[in-house]
């Protein structure tokens, strides 16, 4: 995911080909500090049993969250998740999912997001959580200068 800076425009948003948003065809739909919107399909997403896979429901919460942090925490601090919460009502099995993350709380070290997933009827089949911790630099390999 690249978010270039806070409260960047939808196309500044992307997600390359080997990362698991575009893999799960997650797109997001609306950007602000109060409010992320996304979809996701169920067609791929699926487990054996023909429902839409909790474990893609966690993808979706996490990604909306962490998008939805990044723009209280960009460029000044780097957002990584530390806890992901999902508890599930009910199930999808065809169509589109759609998340709608909001700040619960917003400080300098940490926030949390709530993301409602519903589907394409409108019922919620999830509610989901994520609390990110606020870096001072941004986590990787760290890159040496050339001598």
């Amino acid at each position: 995911m690249s978010i270039q800076s806070q409260n960047p425009p939808l196309s500044a948003i992307s997600f390359p080909d080997e990362q698991l948003p575009e893999r799960m065809g997650i797109q997001i739909t609306e950007i602000g500090k109060d409010r992320v919107v996304g979809t996701m399909p169920v067609a791929g997403n699926r487990q054996p049993f023909g429902l839409l896979h909790g474990g893609a429901s966690g993808v979706l919460v996490e990604t909306l969250a962490s998008v939805a942090a990044a723009q209280h925490t960009l460029p000044e601090r780097f957002p990584v998740g530390l806890e992901l919460a999902c508890t599930h009502h009910g199930s999808a099995t065809e169509g589109l999912v759609t998340g709608v993350a909001t700040p619960l709380h917003v400080g300098r070290s940490t926030s949390t997001f709530e993301v409602v997933l519903t589907d394409g009827r409108g019922k919620r089949i999830c509610t989901g959580r994520l609390t990110c911790m606020h870096l001072d630099n941004r986590p990787g390999p760290r890159v040496r200068p050339e001598a």
